[in-house]
């Protein structure tokens, strides 16, 4: 029998989860724990606290992606 049946991949997260961990919100952007936070940091990155713990609402993530892309086209078009 093999191991992999047994260890959670991303499609065993729950999908009905509203807040991602900030490990989950940066594999999402494919970036890095550390850049991650700093992005919350410099409030690029929209995050909650949740008691002594840091979320990062599900869109949020889309959001950064968004504005990013945004300012990259109004950059390009100057």
């Amino acid at each position: 029998m093999s191991d992999e049946s047994t260890v959670p991949g991303p499609a065993a997260e729950d999908s009905a989860a509203v807040l991602l961990t900030v490990e989950e919100a940066a594999r999402r952007l494919k970036v890095g724990r550390t850049t991650c936070y700093a992005l919350i940091k410099s409030g690029e990155l929209e995050s909650i606290p949740v008691g002594r713990l840091r979320r990062v609402p599900l869109d949020a993530p889309a959001e950064y992606v968004a504005r990013q892309r945004q300012a990259s086209r109004s950059a390009a078009a100057v």
